[in-house]
């Protein structure tokens, strides 16, 4: 971790890229284990998004990944807001300890703010989606298990 950390480009990162672990990266550098594994949920999740897109809404595996994709880039937008909203001191002290210290502006105020606002929404409609699709499947499951058990 040498040199100066931005925290406004820290928060664009994570809200811009963050599922794919950008900000850890450039706060961590490549080294980091938990930006790498935020690639590889990600990139899970982007299987779902292609099931969906290629076999269709009733494929089950696609509506198991798709969410981890939306969960995925949510937590890339919390990042953003834990980065955008921490104090400039604590920033300071915990990224750039020995060099010149920043000063967050209007622009890190609005990372935070589509953060917030995309996120959420992101994070909805996963949640959304996910249970959609799991009480579909659950009421086909009993509606197939009554049709069969009449046809005894």
């Amino acid at each position: 971790m040498n040199g100066y950390k931005s925290k406004t480009v820290a928060t664009w990162l994570a809200f811009l890229g963050g599922g794919f672990g950008l900000h850890r990266f450039y706060l961590y550098g490549l080294r980091d284990a938990m930006g790498w594994l935020w690639a590889v949920v990600t990139l899970i999740g982007l299987q779902g998004l292609l099931r969906h897109l290629n076999v269709g809404q009733d494929d089950h595996a696609a509506w198991l990944l798709l969410p981890v994709l939306g969960f995925s880039l949510s937590g890339g937008a919390l990042m953003a807001l834990v980065y955008g909203l921490m104090p400039d001191d604590k920033w300071n002290a915990r990224f750039n300890p020995q060099g010149p210290e920043h000063h967050a502006g209007w622009i890190t105020v609005f990372g935070v703010v589509l953060a917030l606002l995309v996120g959420a929404g992101v994070l909805m409609s996963a949640i959304a989606f996910s249970a959609q699709r799991y009480f579909e499947y659950e009421a086909e499951r009993h509606s197939q298990a009554n049709s069969d058990r009449l046809s005894q």
